[in-house]
């Protein structure tokens, strides 16, 4: 593991250890898109990346970094999911044992999924009991590497290849729209869309009610919340990360918000005009990039669409809104 901030080169690195292993997900368009916004607007579809998000770049790539003996003793994570996922999936390719901190409340999709990769899995009450506390206790008693969500300059890295990815497949962008937990994405982005884009604005959005990166963004430090009661469970954080926290107040132009409402407009929008699924979380980015078409009228919009991980039963409701 690097013991130093990450930079683009982290990025570029990230990328070599991850070919072969990672899919280099697809970029779309939609015409119907362009002409609502008036802007040429490219989806990074992360949606098709291995365990169904972006996650697995990082976790991928921090894994890849252990030592063997790190390896021998196992990882311990957490998350609501997609993370989880990640990690599991990686581990197993890599042969390293993995146990995963998980909220009760956590979709069923992403419960099986990681047990399915291999994942111990170790529930909790994400309303009266910290993740952070639990994962760090196993990690004391067993000996485990702690590899976090966010907040790990190795996942940080594996994150922005998938802005890598983007403005290596379209060219430079005006600006860049990313939906934003603990921050890993949004930092990796902002790293890559310096190096590659340097007039690309990048913006993080989070969903209305949980608007602790925004705030910490404003408040020039890490503002830390309740967590937030909103469908995009992948951006259910209480506050940014140290690192991610300094890359964003450095390299990233403003924050948005979205609600729930908007978000499952987006969704909708996904499934019916361009036959994908989305989850909530995913679909933060072109909620904001819709918001603010105004601004960028006649320009070119990247949007990451972080993930596609949501129960069918789940999906199902927010279509029929």
């Amino acid at each position: 593991m690097m013991d130093k901030p990450p930079n683009y080169e982290h990025v570029v690195a990230a990328a070599q250890r991850l070919q072969g292993a990672a899919r280099r997900t697809p970029v779309m368009s939609s015409a119907t898109v362009d002409a609502e916004l008036g802007a040429s607007v490219f989806f990074k579809c992360e949606n098709f990346q291995r365990a169904g998000a972006f996650k697995f770049r990082g976790a991928f790539n921090a894994l890849s970094c252990l030592s063997e003996e790190a390896r021998r003793r196992g990882v311990v994570a957490f998350s609501s999911g997609n993370h989880a996922q990640a990690i599991a999936l990686a581990a197993r390719l890599l042969k390293i044992p993995a146990t995963i901190v998980m909220p009760l409340d956590a979709p069923a999709s992403k419960v099986a999924a990681t047990r399915g990769y291999g994942g111990e899995i170790v529930s909790y009450d994400r309303y009266r009991e910290s993740r952070e506390e639990i994962a760090a206790q196993l990690a004391h008693e067993r000996g485990f590497t702690l590899i976090p969500p966010y907040d790990h300059a190795d996942v940080i890295a594996g994150q922005g290849t998938a802005a890598k990815e983007l403005f290596e497949e379209v060219g430079p962008l005006d600006a860049l729209f990313v939906c934003l937990g603990g921050g890993g994405l949004l930092a990796g982005s902002a790293l890559a869309a310096r190096a590659l884009s340097a007039g690309c604005k990048v913006f993080g959005v989070e969903p209305a009610a949980g608007d602790d990166g925004r705030q910490s963004l404003r408040a020039g430090k890490i503002v830390r919340i309740e967590v937030p009661q909103t469908i995009a469970d992948g951006a259910q954080t209480q506050a940014l990360g140290s690192q991610t926290f300094e890359i964003i107040r450095r390299e990233v132009a403003d924050i948005f918000t979205a609600t729930d409402a908007e978000l499952i407009d987006c969704l909708r929008f996904f499934a019916t005009r361009m036959k994908i699924v989305v989850e909530p979380t995913g679909c933060l980015g072109f909620a904001a990039a819709r918001a603010q078409a105004v601004a960028f009228a006649g320009g070119r919009i990247g949007v990451i669409v972080s993930g596609g991980n949501v129960d069918a039963e789940r999906f199902a409701e927010f279509l029929r809104v």
